[in-house]
């Protein structure tokens, strides 16, 4: 085979796994990271004897890693440790209401009958409704390719259009949830999954409850090691099949004639390359590295609505909190009206739902002895110029008052260590437009169709793959956007 040159931009998750198959596929393959470590939006921050994943925090679908890492010689459990938490989540309610997100979803179904008006059966119901979305339209939807006609006339896709109204296309994952259940703590704590691809329950499609299925009935998971430790093993691997990288190499154009890829310009030199894949948003492509605004393509992206982004928190607490989990949510008293100030007034709501991140509880040394790493987060607008000094101010008060008042805990003068991340400090970092963390939000049926597809049908040599492209956010999904990418390069490895 004639050897082509492949450089990826950007070593997010989905840089690295399209980096390592490709390098297995006998590819050169070139992997520049405008910082200097890997991972994008799964990076860390280490201080002060305090560590914090910044990104995603539990892992679903671990088998799309173990095949990662089969695909290339090796096993993951030689580079990480996964390990399914018994309490997946712990959520706390405006009521007082705690319910245990239990692994177990026998438990979990209890829990819920125990301590709202809804029985075990509607959970289990619920589930399984999830579970048929997730059979009909993930081999389409999340494995395979848009771009790939045939991809439509397989068994499963044709599954899939014969049972259209099984997709749940034409109701919002709230209506959807609402029908479900009668109890609106539970409706709450289902709509919240809209918010793991950066969406608004009351418009995005039902279709997402997938989500749901993949999280309960296939299980959410932890690396012993910190979710950091992913994209460093990746690279391991990547760099012992001979992938070569570039830290600190931020890539300022890529090059085209004609609409055909040529190379691309670093420290203002050009480089040659064959292919190009751009693990950098989809937006950012576009707007900077292709100077392309007017494109239809172009234009199309930059119209869809944005996803959400966020204000974090890293904060070193002094003291053992027993009344938290490793992952925590604190719900807002109006979950409607807080996806309206984020969607519509495009501002940091008033009342947010705060999440918390505790990885101390199982990796010890992530805080010195006597602290924890609480990661708090809460969602906010992409960046539109607003004044986030001020915005940073009101949610720290808002969020310690709230966390003090639920737990019985007095937050502010235990804080000992704190670093904020805003949407400016995601944008800069991560190349998102906006700081727009999943690029385009699902706030719309047609969501999934509108997504930036792996293959550039406007630049010949220009692939995808990562966040914003498809078939999403997540670390699953990223993963499985480098594989479908890689696979496509494979395919059409003869056109150039």
């Amino acid at each position: 085979m004639d050897r082509k040159k492949i450089a990826i931009i950007g070593a997010g998750l989905g840089g690295l796994s399209a980096a390592l198959r490709l390098r297995i596929l006998g590819y050169d393959v070139d992997v520049y990271e405008q910082n200097n470590f890997v991972g994008g939006k799964a990076g860390q921050i280490s201080e002060q004897g305090f560590r914090f994943d910044t990104g995603p925090s539990l892992i679903t679908m671990p088998f799309v890693l173990v095949e990662l890492f089969k695909s290339s010689g090796e096993k993951l459990e030689d580079y990480i440790t996964l390990e399914q938490l018994p309490i997946t989540c712990k959520y706390f309610f405006p009521d007082s209401t705690i319910i245990n997100a239990y692994a177990d979803v026998d438990n979990f179904a209890t829990e819920i009958e125990n301590k709202t008006f809804d029985n075990a059966k509607s959970v289990k119901k619920y589930l399984n409704y999830c579970e048929k979305i997730y059979k009909l339209s993930s081999d389409l939807f999340l494995f395979k390719s848009f771009t790939e006609k045939k991809n439509f006339f397989s068994l499963s896709a044709l599954k899939a259009l014969f049972n259209i109204k099984s997709l749940d296309t034409n109701r919002t994952m709230h209506d959807a949830n609402s029908s479900f259940f009668k109890d609106y703590r539970n409706i709450q704590l289902f709509d919240r999954y809209a918010t793991y691809n950066g969406s608004n329950p009351y418009k995005a499609p039902a279709t997402l409850n997938i989500i749901q299925h993949v999280e309960y009935n296939l299980g959410g998971f932890i690396s012993l090691e910190g979710i950091h430790s992913i994209p460093k093993a990746i690279k391991n691997v990547a760099e012992k099949k001979g992938v070569r990288f570039f830290l600190n190499s931020n890539v300022q154009k890529i090059v085209h004639n004609n609409n055909v890829v040529t190379g691309i310009i670093i420290n203002d030199k050009t480089k040659d390359y064959d292919i190009v894949v751009s693990n950098s948003d989809v937006e950012n492509t576009y707007r900077n590295l292709l100077d392309d605004k007017i494109s239809r393509a172009a234009k199309k992206y930059s119209a869809i609505e944005k996803s959400s982004s966020a204000i974090v928190f890293c904060w070193g607490v002094e003291g053992l909190n027993q009344n938290l989990e490793v992952h925590n949510i604190l719900f807002s008293c109006n979950y409607k009206i807080e996806f309206d100030e984020l969607f519509e007034k495009n501002k940091t709501p008033n009342d947010p739902t705060i999440y918390i991140y505790i990885s101390s509880k199982f990796k010890e040394d992530d805080a010195p002895k006597g602290y924890e790493n609480w990661f708090v987060m809460i969602n906010a607008p992409y960046n539109n110029n607003q004044n986030w000094d001020e915005e940073v101010k009101k949610a720290r008060e808002i969020i310690i008052n709230k966390i003090s008042t639920h737990l019985d805990f007095d937050l502010r003068n235990k804080i000992k260590f704190e670093k904020v991340l805003t949407p400016v400090n995601i944008e800069r970092q991560t190349s998102s437009i906006g700081g727009s963390i999943y690029g385009i939000s699902s706030n719309n049926r047609m969501a999934a169709f509108l997504r930036q597809q792996n293959q550039s049908k406007n630049y010949k040599g220009l692939y995808f793959c990562g966040g914003s492209a498809h078939p999403g956010g997540g670390i699953p999904l990223v993963l499985l956007s480098g594989k479908i990418t890689a696979d496509l390069i494979n395919k059409y490895k003869k056109e150039r």
